[in-house]
């Protein structure tokens, strides 16, 4: 069965099959003694299986027909190159033409598709073991109608050989066949899996973006509403008319303050539906979480340039967790370690709880890096930074902010210590009721309808 029109890159495997069928039957085995010993045993047919099965857009005569042309004329070429006659080298190797060619037809005739070749591998197994020992009789019934005038009988015992050899060369190709497909599979997954993991970072992220864009909706308030203030006190007190057109100036910023205000809330609502719309697959398990969220910030350090050592402690059996809301805390607290740390350091994540107390409590321990008594407190406070970049210009000193904000969101606490001398600690007490997965709802049963006898309907 034909899937469809070939396209250019069947066209280019059917092209690789013209070269490699030939060259893999040179590496060769002969079974037969006597007029049959030019028959031989080769690679030629498990690597045209391969391609019969791989190249389900052509039909499978046409594909036979090509390789046992190329298989011929190949072979011809290569004993006339040894000083063969042209015509009796053409003529010994027809019976390869044969063999190629009903070894397609067997495999044209139950209409395989490629989807079939996975769901049903034994049947296809024993189908080319049968189209195996057909081609090969051909191929021997050939060489004795053509090249040796009949001079001797096909046996049993050959038959026999043939079926043993089949056996070995199908099982061989298509144990090839399947393990490259199951590595084809494992990559697809394995992209999948990256993939998947990529985009639970980047809705992380969001929820920050969330809050900072809420700050700033908060600030273009007020800025609209003190532009305002500022056009009705010069409209008062205005006695000139460059007064006048002042007051005005200051009106029309105040109108564009407000429009970016309403651009900005409109943003703010699309990103507060998509933070907000929790589904099933935004859950994981905390050991998960912990392995993502340690495998981005590795990356990080890497970047910095920083030699850090990552570890967990997460217990088994947790309750899967709301994935990017925890990620987005914990992502925050450990960049903002990484980026303290000057050069070497450590950093442990422990995840406890989650099922008694129904309060989940997180505890982030890094090492290399300290906070002075004074600082503790301040830490939290909105603009507050000790980070500047390679220009000098501070930080925006919301990370830690906006995570105090969402701890408290979510009606837990953030506690921050440190020895002032090597080691910070910050502890998490966050309740499990806004981070696990909602119960399905149970499924209301209907009580089926009774009517006692005598009862009219």
């Amino acid at each position: 069965m034909n899937d469809g029109k070939p396209t250019r890159q069947d066209w280019l495997v059917l092209l690789f099959m013209i070269i490699l069928v030939p060259l893999a039957g040179e590496p060769k085995m002969h079974p037969f003694s006597g007029d049959f010993a030019a028959f031989r045993v080769s690679f030629g047919s498990p690597v045209f299986l391969l391609f019969l099965i791989w190249l389900s857009t052509f039909p499978r005569l046409f594909t036979g027909a090509v390789a046992g042309c190329a298989v011929m004329l190949f072979r011809t070429g290569l004993d006339v190159f040894y000083g063969d006659d042209i015509l009796l080298a053409f003529i010994a190797h027809i019976p390869n033409f044969f063999y190629y060619f009903v070894y397609a037809l067997f495999f044209a005739l139950p209409q395989l598709s490629r989807k079939s070749i996975y769901e049903q591998a034994l049947g296809i197994a024993f189908w080319a073991i049968i189209a195996e020992v057909f081609a090969s009789v051909g191929e021997l019934a050939a060489m004795n109608a053509i090249a040796y005038q009949q001079s001797e009988t096909f046996t049993i015992g050959m038959l026999v050989r043939l079926i043993l050899i089949a056996i070995l060369r199908c099982f061989f190709i298509l144990s090839f066949f399947f393990l490259f497909q199951l590595y084809n599979t494992e990559m697809r997954l394995t992209r999948k899996t990256k993939e998947k993991d990529r985009l639970t970072m980047l809705i992380a992220g969001l929820y920050e973006e969330v809050f900072e864009l809420k700050c700033s909706l908060q600030s273009g308030e007020a800025v609209t509403h003190d532009c305002y203030n500022v056009y009705v006190q010069l409209k008062d007190s205005a006695q000139t008319p460059e007064d006048e057109e002042l007051a005005n100036e200051v009106l029309r910023i105040a109108g564009q303050c407000h429009d970016i205000k309403k651009n900005q809330q409109r943003i703010y609502a699309g990103l507060q539906e998509l933070t907000q719309n929790r589904r099933v697959d935004d859950y994981m398990s905390p050991d998960k979480i912990a392995r993502l969220m340690i495998h981005t910030q590795k990356k990080y350090a890497r970047s910095l340039g920083k030699e850090i050592h990552f570890s967990s402690h997460v217990p088994a059996g947790l309750p899967p967790l709301h994935a990017f809301m925890l990620l987005s805390i914990l992502n925050n607290l450990a960049a903002n370690a990484v980026e303290a740390i000057p050069c070497r350091g450590t950093i442990t994540l422990t995840i406890v709880g989650g099922t008694g107390d129904g309060r989940l409590k997180i505890t982030l321990e890094n090492t290399g890096s300290f906070i002075s008594p004074r600082r503790l407190e301040q830490v939290f406070t909105p603009g507050y930074t000790t980070k500047f970049d390679s220009t000098g210009k501070a930080s925006s000193g919301v990370g830690l902010t906006y995570v105090k904000h969402q701890t408290e969101t979510l009606g837990g606490t953030i506690e921050l210590t440190s020895d002032g001398k090597d080691k910070v600690i910050c502890h998490l007490d966050l309740p499990c009721q806004k981070l696990h997965k909602p119960a399905a709802p149970a499924p209301t049963k209907t009580p089926p309808n009774t009517i006692n006898k005598g009862e009219p309907l």
